[in-house]
């Protein structure tokens, strides 16, 4: 899901930025990282900063960390595709340079997605009308929102931008872009075209 995604409902678009996953190996002995990152050309291993390899895969592009345990972290796929196709070129590499391998699992830890709400939002009034919100403009200039279901967490900006994050599933992503629209639509959480927003109002003399 490399282009945007755009909802039904009043053009909402999303994209997916990333996707967090976490990779069990099934070792007999932990692994060599010494052995790895000299057979890894685009790996980082220092052990004195940091217990794991870094491996940079460029196509499909990921991130991986590699730790002797046998556990690996994965960043930087936009599709659930990509994530696997990355996740097998690893394994596969790893049992090129005699790492045994009996089998792997993938688990989808988070979802990271980006999109627009096409209003803009008042945010002073949401964080009153919206339960488990926060927004503290003299620290950052966007408001959290924790949906309890689905389980997500949205950054919203005043323009009607927003960064969904914590969601395990795909699905939800849409439902919960779905659920915050109908928030702010029912409890009219945003200006109306004739309407500025308080940052529009200042006048400079």
């Amino acid at each position: 899901m490399d282009d945007k995604v755009k909802l039904k409902k009043e053009d909402i678009e999303y994209k997916v930025d990333n996707i967090v996953a976490t990779v069990t190996l099934e070792i007999d002995k932990k692994i060599d990282l010494v052995h790895v990152a000299r057979k890894f050309i685009d790996s980082e291993y220092n052990p004195e900063r940091f217990p794991g390899i870094v491996l940079r895969v460029p196509e499909p592009k990921a991130t991986f960390l590699i730790f002797s345990t046998g556990k690996m972290v994965v960043t930087g796929s936009k599709t659930e595709n990509k994530l696997k196709k990355a996740v097998t070129k690893v394994v596969k590499d790893l049992k090129s340079i005699d790492i045994k391998i009996e089998d792997y699992t993938i688990k989808i830890e988070n979802f990271v997605a980006s999109g627009g709400l096409n209003k803009r939002i008042d945010l002073n009034l949401a964080t009153i009308m919206m339960e488990y919100s926060l927004y503290e403009p003299e620290i950052f200039p966007g408001l959290i929102y924790y949906m309890r279901d689905p389980k997500a967490s949205f950054l919203i900006f005043s323009n009607g931008n927003f960064v969904c994050t914590g969601v395990k599933h795909e699905h939800q992503i849409a439902e919960a872009i779905f659920k915050l629209k109908d928030v702010i639509q029912e409890n009219e959480i945003y200006y109306k075209s004739e309407e500025k927003s308080s940052s529009e109002e200042i006048v400079f003399i």
